[in-house]
């Protein structure tokens, strides 16, 4: 997921029926190089994703007699599946469906959701189509304590592969997440392979907080200090999803979390420490270049600790606004992502903002329940 020094809408408006035939302009007969699907074909890919999408989110979503949400149909009840997908998208399902659960357990609930997709585009060869779309999804959450956010948004990028049918019909064979970051709240865990081996040398990685909930209170002074905390959280709650063209984006290098959070920490009053851009002790971005430790997890942790920018927290609920959460999804020693906290309710609860996968204000707790094995680490920023 992760490159050796870089660890870090509406839906397309149906226009014409399903039923209408225009799904054969690329049956298995037609021309062999790859084209654009056209508007009608379009939108049933759009149809087929939001389906399926929409189903792994009601399945987070508290019951509501006959409204959606139940989670209770099967996976894509719409949506024609290959054998193997329908078998994935029901353990998927069920997968959400216990996540569920464990959030009810720390407290969490969903009264509402709202998936949309968008086909960013869509080439069909023969009778194989090929679809990029952009899932949007918003959750709204059960005042359990009161002072929940409103919302949580997130902004998923997926590949679907489909076959063409006898009779016009698109069978979905794969949906594919191209985001390199912790799941969407409404996405199953893959299974983690990304193995660092150790290069032998020390580095400054901190120590791992725990996760137990409640933690013992450490509040934080939010203004009078060095740092605008309030302005760390409002930059990233401004560019989580419209990223900000002052700066590069690293989607297609690694993932951009780790830049994105530079930038809300300079946002709010860090200086640069310029010098070689390899050396973790240094952090800087000037425009064309920048340091390794501005845009690579492990190398933003070695910098922060060795020059004092922030200290490790005991308990990763102990974070407030402005601090920094990281996860070492697999447990190999390489920090996989970084987020900063947005908000925080007065029952202790931190709300995390970040890139890759585009995420505003999710739980800590939503983060845990999809990761419970994952190390995690808190910075005090």
């Amino acid at each position: 997921m992760i490159p050796k020094r870089f660890r870090p809408a509406a839906i397309a408006a149906l226009t014409v029926a399903l039923a209408s035939g225009s799904m054969l302009a690329y049956s298995a007969g037609a021309a062999s190089g790859p084209k654009a699907a056209d508007r009608a074909t379009t939108d049933t890919f759009a149809r087929i994703a939001d389906d399926v999408l929409s189903q792994r989110t009601d399945a987070l979503v508290e019951d509501q007699a006959g409204k959606r949400g139940s989670g209770q149909a099967g996976a894509g009840s719409k949506t024609r599946m290959s054998a193997k997908l329908k078998k994935d998208e029901d353990a998927a399902l069920q997968s959400l469906r216990s996540r569920k659960v464990r959030l009810a357990e720390l407290g969490e609930a969903y009264t509402g959701a709202d998936t949309r997709v968008v086909v960013d585009r869509a080439t069909v060869t023969g009778g194989k189509a090929t679809v990029q779309v952009t899932e949007q999804t918003k959750l709204t959450y059960k005042k359990l304590r009161g002072d929940e956010p409103d919302t949580t948004d997130i902004g998923t990028r997926y590949e679907l592969t489909l076959t063409s049918k006898r009779g016009g019909a698109w069978e979905l064979v794969s949906i594919t997440s191209q985001d390199s970051g912790p799941v969407a709240v409404n996405e199953p865990v893959a299974a983690k392979v990304n193995v660092v081996k150790d290069d032998g040398n020390q580095y400054p990685d901190g120590t791992p907080a725990s996760t137990k909930y409640p933690a013992p209170a450490k509040p934080k002074v939010k203004t009078g200090g060095a740092y605008d905390y309030t302005a760390m959280a409002k930059y990233a709650e401004k560019h989580w999803s419209k990223y900000n063209p002052a700066y590069r984006k690293f989607n297609g290098a690694g993932g951009d979390c780790t830049n994105f959070i530079s930038q809300a920490l300079k946002a709010g009053g860090w200086k640069a420490a310029p010098g070689s851009s390899s050396d973790y002790r240094n952090w800087w971005y000037d425009g064309t270049r920048q340091s390794d430790s501005w845009v690579g997890a492990n190398e933003f942790a070695w910098f922060t600790l060795s020059n004092q920018r922030a200290a490790n927290l005991a308990n990763v609920y102990q974070a407030d606004i402005g601090d920094v959460v990281q996860l070492d999804f697999n447990k190999d020693g390489s920090k996989d992502h970084s987020m900063m906290v947005t908000y925080r309710s007065s029952a202790g609860m931190p709300y995390l903002t970040y890139h890759s996968t585009n995420t505003y204000r999710k739980s800590l707790a939503s983060l845990i329940a999809s990761y419970p094995d994952a190390v995690y680490f808190a910075y005090r920023t």
